[in-house]
């Protein structure tokens, strides 16, 4: 996709500014701006809509959903989240942390609800989760505390796994953490963990793009999108026939062998509960943030077939759903 801007309504913002709070639902249709470093809507977008309609609001009628995405270019985030500002947008959607920290800086007075987040404290989105204080609330996941279990099982899935490669993002302002905590379950597991740091899109393209088979014996994808690290990691995975686990079920149903992470729909429809709050008048200050403890661990059996694996009978019964 080359827009940067759709609809999920198929429409565009063309309407009045409308007040911030207390809409009235029916009278004046809800304008609900959605950011994410991603390609187009993400499964926490599609939730907070689907969330929404079970809470009985009706899309195009009570609420309009736009979503801007900035194809994996977090340095885009700033400026995308000043142009949804610009545009009246009376309530903020973010997914995954770099667009949380882009909207909390475009503005203090719009509401924002966050989602995909694993630390919004230390990110210093909220100050608690009891009492976020400011504009901003959400939905957080397990994202740090998980990370080791879902090495843990990458290990059950390949026999022998010794050799991981990690490439990440280091501006991004989840991954410092992400990759520390990596290294330490590593360690614990008897891995090694080949810590690749990429600065740029292109580069992280070239570099993956001469990964080869024997050089490592897997790949550990990072939670953000940007640089586009985990689309080349699933290309140079089938290509080269290398085994990868991710931290989300979209790349796992593409043809990732395994992902083991929040159900990030679930983060969008637990999201939709707090935005209705604000639409109804609440401040998003005393709205306390909630953790999405919904875990998925998915296994692509097609995948582990065309890598030659055999997975343990005892891996498979942990799995959620199993993609045959």
């Amino acid at each position: 996709m080359t827009r940067r801007y759709i609809w999920l309504g198929g429409l565009t913002f063309c309407m009045a500014m409308l007040s911030m709070v207390g809409l009235g639902v029916g009278e004046n249709p809800v304008l609900i701006g959605a950011l994410t470093d991603s390609w187009g809507p993400t499964p926490a977008i599609v939730g907070l809509r689907d969330g929404l309609i079970e809470l009985g609001y009706r899309e195009n009628e009570h609420f309009f959903l736009g979503v801007r995405f900035t194809q994996g270019d977090t340095h885009a985030l700033p400026k995308a989240a000043r142009e949804l500002v610009g545009q009246g947008v009376n309530v903020l959607f973010t997914s995954e942390p770099g667009a949380a920290v882009a909207a909390q800086k475009a503005t203090q007075q719009i509401p924002i609800v966050f989602t995909d987040i694993g630390d919004p404290v230390g990110l210093g989105l909220v100050q608690s989760y009891a009492r976020p204080s400011g504009n901003v609330t959400g939905v957080t996941t397990l994202g740090f505390e998980i990370a080791p279990k879902r090495l843990e099982l990458f290990q059950q899935i390949v026999p022998g796994l010794k050799r991981v490669l990690f490439p990440y993002n280091p501006a991004h302002p989840y991954t410092a953490m992400e990759v520390k905590v990596l290294r330490d379950a590593a360690k614990q597991l008897g891995i090694d963990l080949i810590e690749q740091p990429l600065l740029n899109q292109d580069e992280a393209q070239a570099v993956m793009a001469k990964v080869r088979k024997g050089d490592v014996d897997g790949i550990m994808s990072p939670r953000p999108l940007s640089l586009n690290i985990p689309g080349f990691i699933l290309e140079t995975t089938t290509r080269q026939k290398i085994p990868a686990m991710f931290d989300t079920s979209f790349w796992t149903d593409r043809g990732g062998l395994a992902s083991y992470a929040a159900n990030f729909h679930e983060s969008g429809r637990m999201a939709a509960r707090l935005a209705d709050k604000i639409i109804k008048g609440e401040n998003p200050a005393n709205i306390p943030v909630e953790v999405n403890h919904k875990i998925e661990f998915v296994i692509n059996l097609k995948t582990a077939k065309a890598l030659g694996l055999t997975i343990d009978p005892i891996v498979l019964y942990q799995a959620d759903r199993i993609i045959r």
